[in-house]
């Protein structure tokens, strides 16, 4: 069954949808010793077929984005909830697993805190990224489950707090949900890939997951909401050394930073520049509260040198944004034009995001530095060194020249 067939067969009334309430072995025990981790790898290693893996982490209440809970399911093995605390190494069930295929759903939120614990998978079908592939209009778990199962999956204990001890029962029960069908989601999911030959596209975009990682920018503190703002190297300054004083903070009470204080206080302090407590702005409980933190961290950055302030915003190594094209390069501006006009029909044409066959940041990077010879050969190269896949590149490299015949060099 296609995808458009899946869509038009879909449940469009909320009320046709078969609520998901009960795993159907019901809400396994929660492994928390060595001994418990052994039978649930014993258990796996003899099962058949892929493993549905996922993680629950505590983001916005606790430092960093470990896994607090890890839940794997498979055909013959049943539904295993591991304490991820309790049994900090997972390589047994890694070793288990060995080379089958992982189904995660969303797997970029889970790779990193999943290696984390010694999960690494050899193979993986991503679920929600199958669903862009096949163009669906919705993409998170609930909405893949109720488009191809027609089954209501409860999503009410997804942002809760999953490093408290005990987990409530209906948090597991939630949990163990979470991987019940996503092998059948993944079969149904696999012969849509096929139908719209898709399927070496998502083999290709899978593979790729594989190497993935969390970029590590070079100036976190950069991140911070509202740093635009401040106008002068100074009090850019400030917030970098406010931001290192509150990850300090809240990696030392193990919560997450936001509950430290937010962004937009950051900001509010360095505009103040305090040099004592009393100075500080009020209006959050957690400004008095790290008071002395705060102002310390200002002085440090009252203190550095004029010279060796941060710049306000850091030089991009890519090409200028598109909208000055038109002043600074028209020829790149109609190229970059063109071939995103036949970015856009294919992909409206194949039922796909454009930005699923090629991002925007590699196509401008291509069409501002093109390579010396615009041939499809050179165009694919320059493509795939800017990490766009061999399916990607062999749609978009004759699109560029046909952008670049259309508009050539004077």
């Amino acid at each position: 069954m296609s995808s458009e067939t899946a869509a038009a067969d879909a449940p469009d009334d909320a009320a046709t949808l078969v609520p998901l309430h009960e795993p159907s072995e019901g809400v396994p025990r929660v492994v928390e010793t060595e001994r418990g981790l052994a039978r649930a790898s014993a258990a796996v290693a003899a099962g058949e077929g892929p493993v549905a893996i996922d993680a629950e982490r505590a983001s916005g209440y606790r430092y960093g984005q470990r896994a607090y809970l890890v839940q794997v399911r498979r055909e013959g093995a049943g539904t295993w909830l591991i304490d991820p605390m309790a049994c900090p190494d997972l390589t047994p069930l890694d070793d288990a697993i060995g080379a089958a295929e992982w189904i995660l759903h969303a797997a970029t939120q889970d790779l990193a805190c999943l290696a984390e614990v010694g999960l690494r998978p050899r193979q993986l079908f991503d679920t929600e990224l199958a669903g862009r592939i096949l163009g669906l209009h919705r993409v998170g778990l609930a909405a893949v489950v109720e488009h191809y199962l027609g089954l209501s999956l409860a999503k009410e204990h997804s942002a809760v707090d999953w490093s408290t001890r005990p987990l409530p029962e209906p948090w597991l029960r939630y949990a163990a949900l979470d991987v019940e069908v996503l092998s059948e989601l993944r079969n149904l999911m696999g012969v849509d890939l096929a139908a719209q030959g898709k399927a070496e596209w998502a083999r290709q975009e899978f593979a790729a997951l594989l190497e993935w990682a969390p970029t590590e920018r070079v100036d976190p503190w950069r991140r911070t909401s509202g740093l635009n703002t401040l106008r002068s190297r100074r009090a850019v300054g400030i917030v970098r050394e406010l931001w290192y004083a509150r990850d300090d903070i809240a990696r030392e009470r193990d919560t997450s930073v936001g509950r430290v204080l937010p962004d937009a206080a950051l900001v509010e302090i360095a505009r103040a520049a305090p040099r004592t407590t009393a100075e500080l702005p009020g209006g959050h409980r957690a400004i008095g509260r790290y008071g002395r933190q705060w102002v310390a961290a200002v002085r440090q950055a009252l203190a550095i040198p004029e010279q060796d302030l941060p710049p306000r915003t850091l030089p991009s190594d890519g090409p200028p944004p598109p909208r000055v094209w038109a002043e600074k390069n028209p020829l790149a501006a109609d190229r970059l034009g063109a071939t995103r006009a036949a970015l856009t029909a294919f992909a409206q044409d194949r039922v796909i995001p454009v930005e699923n066959v090629c991002s925007p940041d590699p196509l401008r990077r291509v069409v501002w530095q093109p390579p010396s010879e615009p041939d499809e050969a050179a165009f694919s190269r320059a493509l795939l060194d800017q990490g766009v896949r061999p399916w990607q590149a062999e749609v978009v490299a004759p699109m560029l020249v046909t952008a670049f015949t259309q508009f050539p060099d004077p």
